[in-house]
């Protein structure tokens, strides 16, 4: 994981000071935790989980709120001041904020989103099948949540035949039994040769 952290703290900013590194993929296909462990690789990076800035009413019509609330104040350099969602409670929390850092990690369904792109100076995509990252979804949250994820079905596949991510990704993230793998360098046209590949082991139990 250090290769890539090293990789990614060498890379020009992409938003004032920062550079975004954005982590995309199906829901359930790892994101959260690859990036937990790509921040501390990186020397305790913050970690901004789009989870906690979509809704219930707006699960991908977050783009307004993150623009405004994030992102805009991270180009000026200023800190950003958002309110995280509460997914239980079904409002939006006490603010939070964040403070310009060398890199900024944005994960979750949707960082590379059209808008967000000219934003970010990488894009990762977990590359997890869509059916796979589903079942390990609902197997996580259980028969309770299955209308929800019925739902979420629905709209990821909406928002993703509308607005691909994965073509554009420059690296693609492949989570093996050991650990995780990664080619790096992907060309933004599908199917396109790669030049680079690393991998970090998981700790052993």
């Amino acid at each position: 994981m250090e290769t890539l952290a090293r990789e990614l703290a060498a890379l020009p900013p992409s938003l004032g000071p920062v550079r975004v590194v954005g982590v995309d993929g199906h829901a359930g296909s790892g994101k959260s935790t690859f990036a937990d462990r790509l921040a501390a690789a990186l020397g305790g990076a913050p970690v901004l989980h789009l989870d906690d800035v979509a809704s219930h009413a707006e699960l991908f019509g977050w783009w307004g709120r993150l623009r405004a609330q994030v992102l805009e104040p991270l180009a000026a350099g200023r800190p950003a001041r958002w309110t995280p969602y509460d997914w239980t409670a079904r409002r939006f929390g006490p603010e939070r904020v964040l403070e310009p850092a060398p890199v900024l990690i944005i994960e979750g369904v949707g960082a590379g989103r059209r808008a967000l792109r000219p934003y970010l100076a990488r894009l990762l995509w977990m590359e997890t099948p869509r059916e796979t990252s589903w079942g390990r979804g609902r197997r996580r949250d259980g028969r309770e949540l299955s209308a929800f994820w019925d739902g979420w079905e629905r709209a990821e596949r909406a928002h993703f035949a509308d607005d691909p991510s994965r073509p554009f990704a420059h690296t693609l993230v492949r989570q093996r039994g050991t650990g995780y793998e990664w080619t790096s360098e992907v060309s933004a046209t599908p199917g396109a040769p790669s030049t680079i590949t690393d991998g970090d082991e998981l700790p052993r139990a």
